[in-house]
């Protein structure tokens, strides 16, 4: 049977250099999900999202991606994700087309020029900026290579870092309505961000990470969204 559950943190404790980053941080982020984990600078959330990488070892605790357990299987697990990074590594002197078809054959992918015309379209960026060198494009324009790369990849994962840092109100809302369709068809989306209203308009749980604990956890009603005043209140209490 197909796994609901595609992304699983099990009591994970990461220690680096010498510090404890993560303590016991537990959630799962399952099929058609937009999980959100929310939390200030330092709070542990890029490391959290490196584990199921396997960038970073766990001291304790456990990873898994898709059934298959990180630390035993990281190639595995690591071709179920397509991960978003707040800045992503774009060739500046490639086009928006050029960028696509090397990065999918690097990585192993078999894409047409109408499948990336039609990822393009999906994240509407404008035709005539396709042929355009990215040193011109701006941030909301990159990313949104980024992201057509990602749907390209066609994971049943997505792992986004702080993926709407810098883009202006539309672009974000045009992100978060693709992310919303991409969870809606079936992906399973973990976004690691710092911003409480977005999370609370696009996510279907949000874990609020403080001091590497996971401290709280919400749930949007049925056809609703997350509250974000509750939300606001919890992220800007002050920790006991």
């Amino acid at each position: 049977m197909e796994p609901q559950v595609r992304l699983q943190a099990d009591r994970l404790r990461v220690v680096r250099g010498g510090k404890q980053v993560l303590s016991g941080v537990s959630f799962t982020v399952a099929r058609g999900e937009v999980y959100g984990l929310l939390g200030g600078n330092g709070a542990g959330k890029s490391t959290t999202l490196a584990t199921f990488l396997g960038f970073v070892p766990v001291v304790s605790g456990r990873v898994v991606v898709n059934g298959v357990d990180v630390g035993i299987d990281r190639p595995a697990a690591r071709r179920a994700m397509a991960y978003l990074p707040e800045a992503a590594s774009l060739y500046e002197h490639l086009d928006a087309r050029e960028n696509l078809r090397y990065f999918l054959e690097l990585a192993g992918v078999a894409c047409g020029a109408a499948d990336i015309e039609a990822a393009l379209d999906r994240v509407s960026l404008a035709g005539e900026a396709r042929g355009l060198q990215l040193r011109g494009y701006s941030k909301g324009m990159r990313q949104k290579v980024a992201i057509a790369l990602a749907l390209l990849r066609d994971t049943d994962i997505l792992l986004l870092d702080e993926p709407t840092s810098g883009l202006d109100p539309t672009a974000i809302d045009e992100f978060h309505d693709l992310v919303r369709g991409l969870a809606d068809a079936g992906k399973a989306v973990l976004m690691v961000t710092h911003d409480v209203y977005g999370a609370c308009q696009v996510a279907d749980r949000i874990g609020l990470l403080r001091s590497g604990r996971l401290v709280d956890q919400f749930s949007a009603p049925a056809g609703g969204r997350i509250d974000t005043e509750t939300v606001h209140r919890a992220f800007s209490a002050k920790a006991p």
